[in-house]
């Protein structure tokens, strides 16, 4: 469920955080964009720009799968002209909206959004593509005079916009070609074995069946004649060209959790024919298999492998629920690497309140502190 998380979090269902249209081109249905009154707008203009930050500033509402992102994202936009670019690697995806919980036109509506429904499933979209994109938005939402939210949980996306990115090789069609052939008729293992002989610092922080990261690197090598991790290490910082305040959604008791991740996957299984009817129309294009990242996402993959007769329903809800607990493990692990993060208690009936409250803070402090 690699999508933006529906409201289960003790607050209404205010809906999910969505785009429609190509990167850059956000959805204004209705007036989605002046929904909020003129002096809420001129006020958050003022703030955005004002001398109390040394530069504008973007909200970033992290959190792990079914942590409520999306309603808290609403419930800001509900109260200041927001506009909402979504740091989610799965809903860039046309056609995967049961699995990815992507946003009906009406939830979209309410706000305008932006990097949802970019890409046909047989594409690509890389971190750097992501950054690019993002860095963009954040400078034409900031021109808009309204405050950008990024809401998601692809941490790799959040790291990368933050952080910067190395000047490290693109991917090669032909040489990722030859990796996969070798993958299968060699096995990801022997593939990470090679790695290891190679650039043993990444060797050791990858899994031996993690075949995406480890083809990577070994596609790195073969471009660059040098080993990633090295590569990595040269990188300089790329300072971002605005205020970035990341509030991190984090459940005081995991097993609430896990029990919404549970319920959450059993009604896409119920849902308008269902995850799986969905994911049979995408195989019945015959143009997409599982080595495409859009078919690896969680949920998809799982029921591409029930259709192949891997294993019954049960085995695929089961599959998918761990599946969706471990990423939403990795997640949590990413966040509390964060020391700066403003954490909120997912399971909190505030939610909204709470995170629009830590907004207003930052925007009418002093200077550029973070608000505590």
């Amino acid at each position: 469920m690699g999508g933006l998380d529906s409201g289960m979090n003790g607050v209404p269902d205010l809906g999910q955080v969505g785009d429609a249209g190509h990167a850059g081109h956000a959805r204004h249905a209705g007036d989605a964009g002046d929904a909020r009154d003129a002096g809420s707008a001129v006020e958050t203009s003022r703030m955005v720009h004002t001398d109390t930050l040394s530069r504008p500033l973007a909200v970033a509402i992290m959190g792990p799968t079914a942590s409520g992102k999306t309603a808290a994202a609403l419930a800001v936009a509900s109260a200041l002209p927001c506009e909402i670019i979504s740091v989610d690697s799965a809903l860039v995806y046309r056609g995967m909206d049961i699995g990815t919980a992507k946003p009906t036109a009406a939830e979209q509506a309410l706000v305008p959004h932006h990097l949802i429904d970019i890409l046909d499933p047989s594409q690509s979209y890389s971190v750097r593509q992501f950054r690019d994109d993002a860095l963009r938005l954040v400078g034409e939402i900031h021109a808009r005079g309204r405050l950008p939210l990024l809401v998601g949980g692809t941490m790799l996306y959040f790291k990368a916009l933050r952080d910067g990115l190395d000047d490290l090789p693109s991917a090669d069609p032909a040489l990722r070609a030859r990796l996969d052939a070798q993958a299968a008729a060699l096995g990801v293992p022997a593939l990470h074995a090679r790695l290891e002989k190679l650039d043993p610092e990444t060797a050791q922080r990858l899994k031996p069946n993690d075949a995406q990261r480890i083809q990577r690197a070994l596609e790195i090598i073969e471009l660059s004649g040098k080993p990633m991790s090295s590569l990595l290490a040269q990188a300089a910082p790329s300072p971002l060209p605005f205020d970035l305040l990341p509030i991190s959604l984090e459940p005081s008791d995991r097993a609430v959790l896990h029990a919404r991740i549970a319920a959450r996957f059993e009604r896409m299984l119920a849902e308008d024919g269902g995850l799986v009817e969905e994911v049979r129309k995408l195989r019945q294009r015959g143009d997409l298999h599982l080595g495409l990242p859009s078919m690896r996402c969680v949920g998809y993959r799982q029921g591409w492998e029930y259709l192949d007769g891997l294993h019954d329903m049960a085995g695929l809800r089961d599959k998918a629920i761990a599946a969706t607990r471990q990423l939403a493990k990795r997640q949590l692990t990413w966040l509390r690497s964060m020391p700066d993060r403003q954490v909120v208690d997912c399971l909190s009936p505030d939610i909204g309140r709470l995170v629009l409250e830590i907004i207003r803070r930052k925007l009418s402090g002093p200077g550029s502190s973070q608000a505590g």
